[in-house]
């Protein structure tokens, strides 16, 4: 077993033994995130995995020359795990902190594709599954201001600037290097989505009857969608005469339920020429009520503006961009779009193919909307199972859970 084997396991266990102050000598030299070579545990991994009853074959252990090291089992179990006490939950919870602390990454997975939230959701170790929530809305929302002041010391040219660059670049690279690794190691990417918008409105579009897909077979919009989008549909459009925009067409199924709600203007911005032409071909040109922007929103909603055009209730949906899209649109644009009493929407499907993602995401963006000056309330929607002959011709599953959180977004007072 060469040193840095050595040290990994002995991160690994004295996590597992929660044993605070020899894990403090340990990482002097040793990395928090460091991964057990056959099992991808990391010390985060092992603090959680401890606190399972041993009964349950879900925390494993073996030997190799003399070592301990922590597997993961076969459990499958999202409620078998009660056997941890009090103090156990809470010696985990010091030595998670600790690790944090000290640079552990909280998206490492093992090699049963779990992160350490994972793992603490699928034990029912609720706790120590918030630690983790926890921790990635701190990681994301540093890595989104990272991402805002590098975008500022690429765009201005003052001697302020220049030392930001000098000062942060480095970390900079650091972060972004470390995300990349994230998304190769196998986690989820939450806000960086494939492909880009550019690409996608230069792709070919297949429609099918129960989904659109790209030329790279992803998802653009799906059927199943639509229980979702009927009940944002009656939050934000409870009685006729409203003014209403829609941020992006698909198959049309929000848009057919705002039509049911007889609004006065019901304005749909749209950019894909083939979803265009399936538009005209639908008669949604045609409708007295409708008004159609032809282009990326970023290119219409500075005109909308302009013409001083209200609406009672926004929805915004748009496919192939990524979270920082959503941020510009509720923190630069939508306060001269929204009525003052007005609500608005969106679909809220950042890191939906994981669970410890999708709670990270909606603190975060609940997070930024109050920042932006919106109060949001949520409603949890229960997602029916979803055929798996719906992702037949899909490239990705986007969506895995079984609940959806709808917001509803109104200005703060």
């Amino acid at each position: 077993m060469s040193d840095s084997d050595l040290e990994t396991q002995q991160l690994l266990l004295a996590a597992s033994q929660h044993d605070i102050r020899r894990l403090q000598i340990l990482l002097r030299r040793g990395s928090a995130s460091a991964q057990d070579p056959e099992t991808g545990f990391t010390p985060l991994h092992a603090a959680i995995a401890a606190c399972e009853p041993p009964s349950s074959s879900v925390h494993t252990e073996s030997r190799e020359n003399g070592h301990q090291f922590y597997g993961l089992g076969n459990s499958t179990s999202e409620d078998d795990s009660h056997g941890a006490g009090e103090d156990e939950i809470q010696n985990a919870a010091k030595t998670m902190k600790l690790l944090l602390e000290n640079g552990a990454i909280w998206n490492d997975v093992d090699m049963n594709n779990e992160t350490p939230g994972c793992l603490a959701l699928r034990l029912g170790l609720k706790d120590l599954y918030a630690i983790m929530v926890d921790a990635g809305v701190r990681a994301e929302i540093l890595l989104n201001r990272l991402d805002e002041y590098e975008m500022l010391s690429n765009g201005q040219d003052s001697e302020e600037t220049e030392g930001v660059e000098k000062s942060n670049g480095g970390d900079l690279n650091t972060a972004q290097e470390n995300s990349s690794d994230i998304q190769d190691a196998g986690a989820d990417s939450i806000s960086r989505p494939e492909p880009d918008s550019d690409d996608y409105l230069r792709s070919s579009l297949t429609f099918h009857k129960d989904k659109i897909v790209d030329g790279l077979q992803n998802g653009v919009m799906m059927a199943w969608e639509a229980d979702i989008m009927k009940r944002t549909a009656d939050l934000l459009v409870p009685k006729a005469g409203l003014r209403v925009l829609n941020v992006g067409h698909g198959m049309g199924i929000i848009d057919r339920f705002i039509q049911e709600k007889s609004p006065s203007a019901h304005h749909i911005i749209e950019a894909h020429p083939q979803v265009l032409a399936q538009m005209r071909k639908d008669g949604w040109y045609a409708k007295s009520n409708v008004t159609i922007h032809e282009g990326k929103w970023q290119d219409v909603v500075p005109n909308v503006i302009e013409q001083s055009v209200l609406f009672d209730a926004i929805y915004f949906d748009t496919f192939a961009e990524d979270y920082k899209a959503l941020r510009d649109f509720f923190s630069d644009q939508i306060i001269g779009l929204l009525e003052d009493r007005g609500k608005w929407s969106f679909f809220n499907g950042l890191g939906a193919d994981r669970q410890i993602c999708y709670d990270t995401y909606t603190r975060v963006v609940e997070l930024d909307l109050f920042e932006a000056g919106f109060d949001t309330e949520w409603e949890t929607m229960h997602v029916l199972d979803i055929d798996k002959e719906a992702w037949k011709d899909v490239k990705r599953r986007y969506w895995v859970l079984k609940d959806y959180k709808l917001p509803i977004c109104s200005f703060t007072g």
